[in-house]
This record gives structure tokens, sequence and C-alpha cells, in this order.
């Protein structure tokens, strides 16, 4: 399976109290419904994703892991998905589009994965504040940039925690894993580095992804 980092860094960060029901919106091939299995021993794993080959990816990814009988897969969009169900959830996650009204990608693919308007997060919103439990949270990766814009979206849900994430120590963050529930708290900010020197793991990388990557 290929393994995107953005993806990997999301499921090893979400840190929450043994959710039983969690949402991977876009899951891709799987990747980090997989890894979400495999941290809560006895949730079960709703995944959706709209791309058709991502979704058959998935499905056999799924059905070859340990965690089978727990991983539910859904080939639909995230709109059609919360329109047909009213199913509740401690924890929805997300690895979504990125770029927000940016010109299409090369490929038909790379379009549907990487490029998206305002409205995927407008709908992403506004369905986690329907469909989380008053304890869950919505938790997501984003850009700098784009999460700007999706801070000023918030409504229902607050932004609780937001981990930023640096490829080198003197580097600026160019990612950010932004955490939401319903409770106000004063927002508490964290950050993580990804290479001590080039090529060169940091310490906390690889202590986080021990469990999941064979190479640590």
């Amino acid at each position: 399976m290929k393994v995107n980092t953005d993806g990997v860094l999301l499921a090893a960060l979400a840190d929450f109290n043994n959710p039983a029901k969690i949402l991977d919106v876009g899951t891709g091939t799987g990747l980090i419904a997989l890894m979400l299995a495999q941290k809560y021993i006895s949730a079960i794993v709703h995944a959706v994703e709209i791309d058709q080959n991502a979704a058959d990816t998935a499905k056999l990814n799924f059905l070859n892991s340990p965690f089978s009988n727990r991983i539910i897969l859904f080939h639909s969009s995230i709109k059609e998905y919360f329109t047909d169900n009213n199913k509740q959830y401690d924890l929805i996650i997300s690895n979504p589009p990125f770029f927000i009204n940016s010109l299409s990608s090369k490929s038909a693919e790379k379009s549907v994965a990487r490029h998206t308007d305002l409205s995927f997060f407008e709908v992403l919103l506004t369905e986690s504040s329907k469909h989380l439990d008053q304890s869950g949270h919505l938790c997501i990766i984003l850009p700098l940039e784009t999460a700007e814009m999706v801070k000023r979206m918030v409504s229902g849900l607050k932004v609780q925690k937001e981990i930023l994430i640096y490829s080198f120590p003197e580097s600026k963050p160019h990612r950010t894993i932004m955490i939401m529930g319903f409770e106000t708290l004063v927002p508490v900010e964290q950050g993580l580095v990804i290479y001590e020197s080039k090529g060169v793991y940091s310490a906390a990388y690889r202590n986080l992804l021990k469990d999941y990557l064979t190479i640590f």
C-alpha cells in the first residue's frame, strides 16, 4: 500500500479516549481507517471514498487486514453518505482535498483527490456537527493557508487543538492537524518535526510511527 505522510501523521496523532464509532471521510486506499482500527481495538470504522479505483483498493486492503470485521467501506460522496444515514460517531477524521478553487490536476484521479471548492468543507463541518456525539471530535489535516480558510467557516464546533507539522527544526510548518469539538476550550498548540536533518527522521517521528511502519 502506498503510504502518505499526511495520512500516517493524522492517524498516529489522533489520540482520543477509545472512540467506539469512527468515520474516515475520503479514505483513499484505506490507510487511516486501518491505522485507527489497529489503534482502537474495539472500534467500528466506516470509511467513505468517492473515487471508484481508490474505493476498490481500500476494499481489498480491508479484506486482507486483521480488522476486516470492523471496517466497512462506502463508495459514496460525503454529501450522499450523510444524506442517506443518521449515524452518530465519536470521531470523524479526514485527510481532505487541499487546494481550494485551484486549477484542475493533470489527471481525473488527482483532480478528485486534491482539488475541491469550499462546498466540501461546508458539508464536512456542517454534517460533522450533526453526526458527532456531544463528546466527539472532528480531526483533519490541512496546509496552513487552507486551515485558516476552514477556521473562518467553523460553526457549532470549536477548534480545541492544533498540531503544527514541520519538515525540519528550522523550517516553517507546512501542515496543521486541527481537532474540533463542541466544548469551548482554550486552544492548545503543539508541534512535530519530521526530520532532525536531511534523510534522518526525528526521534519523535520514529517513536510516533514505530507501531505502524516496519522501517522503524
